[in-house]
């Protein structure tokens, strides 16, 4: 009995063992089986101390309603499936006393952030639906009062009035590659990352709005294969560096009187409009406005009436100028401002007419995000890297900047959603060791109330059937003596006696960072994948890099692609000391600007790696954005040798190891051009390389089983030729 006792154990125990030892799979990683639970779409209210999020049952979506102090469910606010019209939630927002909310279904993606939907307007009173238009519009947004919604439509402006349900046409100019009226063009939509510019005030009677006119912007051409008998050609206007820009006009719209003035601003030459909106005075308009070279930012404030505009605010850097999203008017219209200008990211305090009152946050850290003010205590919330570069965490200060408070507890990465009453606040926090999780706080203390969603059930499984290996985080010092922030995997049965290979990840752009202490994206699963066959994977963030000072940051300005370069192959040649790492066995990959950067490293770096993968990478910034390129670069008239000197393209005969080169033919980003250019090269310089072309695909190459072949080839890859 005893023996058979025994037997049952090994057995049991043999069995436990295998099961940890699962590997994880790219069908598993693709098919969503570690996504971690969140909240959908969350939202706190601006009236009551509520927050609603975006729920799915089956094939309909509700927008619950949920209180801050108890977390119970108040209500649903609307159920898809009451409505056999609307066919799911796609989006939605709240008109300012939170009454109505519009709801988007159907929405069709143009590029990054921008879309067109059917929109409706839902009561919550009446419980009644309404479609805003028998077409797709773009950005409906409710004036202030809840009476009207602007919204554009093929590159114009409207407003629909909601009690004569009438739609009152404001531009009629706009014409598609020409002149767009309150939509932003392709550039500014990718690089200042807005896409709606049109505001109302706080009168609900006037409408500001940018109108872009691309008529001199040079065409860019996409075929797209897959669809039909012949290619279609897409045709956009997309500016490359040096290259002429959309002219930007600033204008107000009366609602009264259906007139629209322009706004003089004369005294700027080849110019953006980085932001505009209403402040909190009814008839004051602000607008930061950026010279060419981004090194020069002025914040005006428009008369609503006379159109007549000054400067409250200047600022000038030697390298540039970063525009500010944390711009916001208290009640007296001093407004609260985040600048880099001391050296780090600060909140600042300024008087109505632009006059410094207080900088409230100071050190040799940086703010990361700004959550609020509440008036009543005169407190500021606010996210920064005081943890430790890698961290996020959660503050608290007073506008004069004391009493500050450390908030959040665990380390890591933490954000918060405060309540409308700044009595609460919801933290997501994650860590590389720890699966998302939001729990309730207390605002004043940081007081851990109760736990919303945690991902208890993932990390379990996780911990139970794969035994993952998992992040160290280090930092490193270079041969030059550069201090660089790193994390590195190694399989889970490491031995240092052993002899491994490296596969080095990196981004590597300008104020980026890849060396963060939060949960596993998609990307950490297959390099855990990777250790789990034997791989060790690294990660440095080199110079230029962000959240470490704008010193770190900056030291790249006209030269992208040098110093980084330089960064990543000091640091594998590192790697390549260590006793168990394999110095002939050392890979890197990237992707957009890391593609850049693993090109420039297997060329430059022939003798360091041994293989290197290019996803749709830069492969000259003559070929990019003229907003993006010249913030960095200036103008390649300007800086010839800056663009030529460091381009992958420049040192293709270098190239000694294996390159696997990839792109989405329909990339309206980093267009396909680039890599056509770099094998062109690469042909003429009589080498051998692997590459791959994804019909139609844009810059994230996605869609279907596209990502489960495209990294099924880059793993086949690296163990072939790594």
């Amino acid at each position: 009995m005893k023996i058979v006792q025994k037997l049952l154990l090994l057995v049991l125990f043999a069995s436990f063992s295998a099961v940890g030892q699962q590997k994880i799979t790219l069908e598993e990683i693709w098919s969503g089986s570690f996504r971690a639970q969140g909240m959908t779409e969350l939202e706190a209210m601006k009236n009551t101390n509520q927050y609603t999020v975006l729920n799915s049952e089956g094939n309909s979506n509700q927008i619950d309603l949920y209180d801050f102090a108890t977390l119970n469910k108040v209500s649903t606010l609307i159920d898809s499936k009451s409505f056999p019209e609307l066919e799911g939630i796609d989006s939605y927002t709240f008109s300012k006393d939170e009454k109505k909310i519009l709801i988007a279904n159907h929405s069709a993606q143009i590029f990054r952030h921008s879309f067109v939907a059917d929109y409706f307007i839902y009561d919550i009173a009446a419980k009644s639906l309404l479609k805003i238009a028998d077409y797709k519009i773009q950005e409906p947004t409710f004036s202030p009062d809840g009476t009207k919604i602007g919204f554009a439509k093929d590159n114009n402006l409207f407003f629909y009035d909601l009690a004569s349900k009438k739609t009152t046409q404001i531009t009629s100019d706009g014409k598609k590659n020409a002149i767009i009226n309150g939509i932003t063009d392709w550039v500014y939509e990718e690089e200042f990352a807005f896409v709606r510019a049109f505001d109302w005030n706080g009168a609900n009677d006037k409408i500001a709005f940018i109108r872009f006119d691309e008529s001199e912007v040079p065409e860019f051409s996409m075929s797209m294969y897959v669809k039909g008998l012949y290619p279609t050609v897409d045709t956009f206007k997309y500016p490359k560096a040096g290259e002429k820009n959309a002219v930007a006009s600033l204008h107000i719209y009366d609602v009264k009187t259906g007139t629209t003035k322009k706004i003089n601003l004369g005294n700027y030459n080849d110019f953006y409009i980085a932001r505009m909106q209403w402040t909190n005075e009814a008839n004051t308009l602000c607008a930061q406005v950026l010279n060419r070279h981004q090194d020069n930012l002025d914040l005006l404030f428009v008369d609503g009436n006379s159109g007549a505009a000054k400067v409250v605010l200047n600022e000038k850097d030697k390298a540039y100028v970063d525009v500010t999203d944390n711009l916001t008017f208290l009640k007296d219209n001093s407004f609260i401002w985040t600048s880099e200008k001391d050296g780090f990211n600060h909140i600042y305090h300024y008087d109505k007419t632009g006059k410094l009152k207080n900088q409230i946050t100071k050190g040799n850290w940086e703010v990361t995000s700004y959550y609020g003010f509440d008036e009543k205590s005169g407190t500021i919330y606010y996210q920064s890297v005081e943890n430790g570069s890698i961290n996020r965490d959660v503050y608290s200060i007073k506008l004069n900047g004391s009493d500050k408070k450390h908030l959040s507890t665990m380390t890591g990465t933490n954000a918060a959603t405060f309540s409308p009453n700044f009595q609460y606040f919801i933290n997501s926090f994650s860590s590389s060791k720890n699966a998302p999780r939001y729990t309730l706080n207390e605002s004043n203390s940081g007081k851990l109330i109760k736990t919303i969603v945690s991902n208890d059930a993932l990390e379990t499984k996780l911990g139970k059937f794969y035994d993952l290996p998992t992040k160290e985080f280090f930092e490193l010092t270079t041969a030059k003596g550069n201090k660089l922030n790193a994390w590195m995997i190694k399989p889970k049965d490491f031995d240092a006696t052993k002899k491994y290979p490296v596969f080095m990840y990196q981004y590597s752009g300008p104020g980026s960072q890849q060396v963060n202490n939060d949960w596993n994206s998609s990307d950490d699963y297959w390099f855990m994948m990777l250790a789990q066959q034997g791989y060790i994977v690294a990660c440095v963030d080199g110079r230029g890099t962000g959240f470490k000072g704008a010193e770190f940051k900056k030291c790249t300005q006209k030269e992208m692609g040098k110093l980084e370069v330089e960064d990543q192959i000091d640091a594998a040649k590192l790697f390549g000391t260590y006793s168990y790492v394999d110095k002939t066995r050392i890979g890197i990959f990237g992707w957009s600007y890391g593609g850049f950067m693993s090109s420039n490293c297997i060329f430059q770096g022939a003798d360091v790696f041994k293989a290197a993968i290019a996803v749709a990478p830069v492969t000259s910034w003559r070929y990019y954005d003229s907003i993006y390129t010249e913030r960095y670069m200036q103008t390649p008239q300007e800086n010839a040798s800056g663009y030529d000197n460091n381009s992958p393209i420049t040192h293709v005969a270098k190239l000694k190891g294996n390159f696997l080169l990839i792109h989405g033919s329909g990339d309206d980003n980093v267009h396909v051009q680039n890599s056509m250019k770099m094998i062109e090269a690469l042909v003429q310089a009589n080498k051998q390389f692997d590459m791959a072309i994804y019909p139609d695909k844009n810059h994230g190459i996605y869609g279907g089983k596209t990502r489960l072949q495209l990294y099924t080839k880059m793993t086949n890859f690296i163990k072939e030729k790594l």
